[in-house]
């Protein structure tokens, strides 16, 4: 068993995800390398101080550059806003270090295709963070698709659905300002990379994107929304079926909506991140009078659950996707195999959201050229 110096670049919200993940992951997993919390950074010194000694880190750097730079950092985790990504990921990688980095891959599309210029000219391992697709229940469902426990699939419905912002009087604030902090840019990535994994690559779509409250409250007046509240998108499969994405913060009622149905031939699959731990089959088989769709309640026999519970049914939280996701990192640093999402799957995602921004203001259906 060997250990790893981990470099955390970010504190807040998914900064401490990720710290958490970190410092529980050998334990749940037996992992061969075992991280080892060396240094973090944040906004400030003052801020790095006080997650170093909240999250158990050796060190707080004076800014992310002093972080990359530690010759004890051999691994970099990028969970700070992602106008920074790029540039930190191009550091690390110039200093020959994996990253890992949180979602989206960039600010922009060719943010994206910088990093994975970057990151494969390096040849060091890379990975992106979508932790949603890592519940037992969603890779259970993938297993159930590739097993063709449906038949052949026709159709896809997907959403990301919240109401942070649904309501109008809320006051303006950094999400409500520049695109790659609106709705297409903070929450599409996470449907649009779990359709791809459940579905595959996408020919050609359709898209209409809309800012719902035009204005917000600010301290002097109304402050005009400069960015999207939710978007539609119409796709077409390259293996044949259609589909649909719904992407909204102003779903009024809905807190973590990241949710899909398939149609198959042979049966139906239901799933909804606010009951996660429970995937909805229907198999088109046996009489009518008796068919319907059969709720399963994930468990051991299930995707990476009994690392964590041996008990059925008793179910996996969020945190738990973190730490899947810290399990994968190590293991493509261990191997020095690829394992699923790189930064390549990342831009794939970027890509969709910008021909989507393309299609919107074209009114047209746009094709989606493979990567």
């Amino acid at each position: 068993m060997a250990d790893i110096g981990i470099g955390l670049v970010g504190g807040g919200y998914m900064g401490k995800a990720h710290a958490v993940a970190l410092s529980a992951v050998g334990a749940v997993f037996d992992t061969p390398l075992r991280p080892r919390l060396e240094v973090i950074a944040a906004t400030s010194h003052a801020s790095a101080q006080r997650y170093a000694t909240a999250y158990g880190f050796a060190r707080a750097a004076m800014d992310w550059q002093d972080l990359v730079a530690d010759p004890k950092v051999q691994a970099v985790v990028i969970a700070s806003p992602q106008s920074t990504h790029r540039a930190i990921a191009e550091a690390a990688f110039a200093a020959g270090k994996p990253v890992f980095c949180e979602k989206p891959l960039g600010a922009s599309l060719e943010d994206a295709q910088a990093m994975v210029a970057a990151a494969e000219a390096s040849g060091l391992p890379n990975m992106i963070g979508f932790n949603y697709v890592r519940t037992p229940a969603t890779q259970f469902v993938r297993q159930l698709l590739a097993d063709g426990a449906i038949g052949r699939v026709t159709w896809f419905r997907g959403e990301h659905t919240e109401d942070f912002l649904a309501d109008p009087t809320l006051p303006a604030n950094w999400r409500t300002t520049g695109r790659a902090t609106g709705c297409m840019g903070d929450l599409s990535p996470h449907p649009i990379n779990c359709m791809l994994a459940l579905m595959g690559p996408v020919a050609e779509l359709s898209a209409r994107i809309e800012t719902v409250h035009a204005t917000r409250p600010g301290p002097a007046g109304p402050v005009a929304v400069t960015n999207d509240d939710h978007a539609q998108i119409m796709l077409r499969f390259a293996k044949g079926p259609m589909g649909h994405l719904y992407i909204s913060r102003t779903a009024t009622g809905r807190k973590m909506g990241y949710a899909y149905e398939i149609h198959g031939t042979k049966g139906s699959i239901r799933f909804d991140q606010e009951d996660q731990n429970a995937v909805h089959l229907y198999r088109a088989e046996g009489p009518e009078a008796t068919r319907g769709y059969t709720r399963i309640l994930t468990g051991p026999a299930h995707p990476d659950y009994g690392a964590f519970c041996q008990g059925p049914g008793h179910g996996t939280g969020y945190q738990d996707q973190i730490i899947i996701e810290a399990r994968d990192f190590l293991a493509a640093i261990h191997t020095a195999q690829p394992v699923w999402p790189t930064f390549r799957d990342g831009l794939a995602v970027s890509q969709i959201i910008d021909i989507a921004f393309q299609a919107n203001a074209s009114g047209r259906w746009l094709a989606v050229p493979q990567t």
